[in-house]
């Protein structure tokens, strides 16, 4: 038997890893661009996601753990694009270059991440769910391919092959599911930049280039996920 990683089925993959490359070329080369382009107002990218922050009723502290209510803590974390809003700790990390960079690609992405703190505070369903589901998927994708890896060797337990297809859908629906939270969060920081007078209308159209680009990201791994899962059932099929 031809092994899993080079099995026939493999060929279901190369769309969406092609599409991945793809999305990955083109939000690094988008953000590189606009990274160079200077915002008129000079405010930084922290300065915005505060500003925004206040725009939504958010007060900012130091300790959003022992704070009332959905106070919002803000810092500078290390890397390139590692941006992100952790809803547990309550804390927007902006990457150095976000947080102290003053251009268009900085307060979109600032701004996109401070629609995730919006979303919290306004509970916003598919974030809600996401949250919920993320210790479950992260629990599935772990022990997906090991279950189903030894399904598929050990042909006396081939329901593990099933129970790892299971688990592995648990994953795909994450993936699927943090797609309307990302595109929601860039349709809220356009408009809160757009409202704010944060950026003009010529910065507001390249704010919203670097944040489509970023969101075929999350396209490319809703879309490798699905076929992966497509991939490990017809395998399973295949096999009984």
């Amino acid at each position: 038997m031809m092994p899993l990683f080079f099995d026939p089925t493999m060929v279901l993959l190369i769309p969406a890893l092609l599409f991945a490359m793809w999305a990955q070329w083109k939000v690094s080369s988008t953000y590189k661009e606009y990274s160079q382009v200077p915002v008129r107002s000079g405010m930084t990218g922290a300065k915005v996601a505060a500003a925004i922050l206040r725009d939504a009723d958010i007060p900012l502290t130091d300790d959003p753990k022992n704070s009332d209510g959905l106070a919002c803590g803000l810092e500078m974390t290390q890397g390139q694009l590692t941006d992100h809003y952790d809803p547990t700790n309550r804390t927007l990390r902006l990457s150095e270059g976000v947080y102290q960079g003053r251009s268009v690609a900085a307060l979109g992405v600032a701004a996109h991440e401070v629609g995730h703190a919006i979303q919290h505070k306004e509970a916003y369903g598919p974030l809600v769910l996401r949250n919920v589901a993320y210790p479950v998927s992260k629990f599935g994708s772990t022990l997906a391919f090991p279950l189903f890896f030894g399904g598929l060797i050990i042909p006396a337990f081939s329901v593990l092959m099933h129970i790892g297809i299971m688990l592995f859908t648990l994953a795909v629906f994450f993936t699927v599911i943090t797609l309307p939270v990302e595109f929601n969060a860039s349709s809220r920081a356009l408009a809160a930049l757009s409202e704010g007078g944060y950026v003009n209308e010529e910065e507001l159209a390249g704010v919203k280039k670097v944040l489509n680009a970023a969101a075929m990201t999350y396209v490319a791994s809703a879309a490798m996920a699905a076929l992966q899962l497509i991939r490990l059932i017809l395998i399973a099929q295949a096999r009984n």
